[in-house]
C-alpha cells in the first residue's frame, strides 16, 4: 500500500515538475526564497497594528515566531526521523526531472516551506478574517504558490508538500487559539 502510494507520488512530482521551463526558473527560483515573503510579511504586519495596536501586535509576533520555530522543527524532526530521500537524490530520477534549485538537502518528507507557508496563512488568515474577508483565501493561495515551487525546482515530492500543509494549517490553527487565549490574558 505505501509503495504504491509513493509510486503515484513520484509520477506527479516527475508530471508537475517537468510542466517547468527555463523561462520560468527565474521565477520559481525568487518564489521560493525565503526572504522574498518580506512584502507579504511587512503588509500583514502593518494590518495586525492598525487592527490589534502595540500590545496585540507583540502578542501576534510572539505567537508567530512560536508558531514558526514549531514548525521549522516538527519539520526537521519528520525529516531525519523519517529519512526519505528528497528527489533530487534520487539517481534512479536524474534523468527524468528538472533540477532548478541551487542545492539539493538530504531528506524531504515534509515540506518546511510548505508547512510555514501554511501556517502562517491560517494564522494570519484567522487573526485578520473580520476585517479582510477574502485575506485568508489569498493567503492560503501564496501559500500554495510557494509550496509548489518547491516541486518546481526539484527538491520535494507532492506529498512532502500535502504532508507540510497538514502539518501547518494545524499549527496555524492551534497557534491562532492560542493568541486568542493569550489576548484575553494580555488584556484581561
Amino acid at each position: 500500500m505505501i509503495e504504491t502510494l509513493l509510486t503515484y507520488d513520484t509520477e506527479l512530482f516527475l508530471y508537475l515538475n517537468n510542466l517547468g521551463t527555463e523561462k520560468w526558473d527565474g521565477f520559481w527560483l525568487i518564489v521560493t526564497e525565503k526572504w522574498s515573503s518580506i512584502p507579504v510579511y511587512a503588509v500583514l504586519l502593518y494590518l495586525v497594528y492598525r487592527h490589534y495596536g502595540l500590545k496585540g501586535t507583540l502578542v501576534i509576533l510572539v505567537s508567530v515566531a512560536l508558531m514558526i520555530t514549531a514548525t521549522d522543527q516538527l519539520a526537521n524532526l519528520f525529516k531525519y526521523g523519517i529519512q526519505r530521500p528528497r528527489p533530487c537524490r534520487v539517481e534512479a530520477l536524474q534523468d527524468q526531472m528538472r533540477f532548478v534549485a541551487e542545492g539539493c538537502g538530504r531528506f524531504g518528507y515534509f515540506s518546511a516551506h510548505a508547512a510555514s507557508s501554511m501556517a502562517a496563512a491560517v494564522f494570519l488568515g484567522l487573526a485578520l478574517r473580520k476585517h479582510y474577508k477574502y485575506l485568508p483565501f489569498i493567503l492560503i493561495f501564496w501559500a500554495v504558490i510557494v509550496a509548489y515551487s518547491r516541486i518546481y525546482l526539484g527538491v520535494h515530492y507532492p506529498l512532502d508538500i500535502i504532508s507540510g500543509f497538514i502539518a501547518g494549517g494545524l499549527l496555524g490553527w492551534g497557534f491562532y487559539r492560542l493568541q486568542v487565549w493569550g489576548q484575553k490574558k494580555f488584556n484581561g
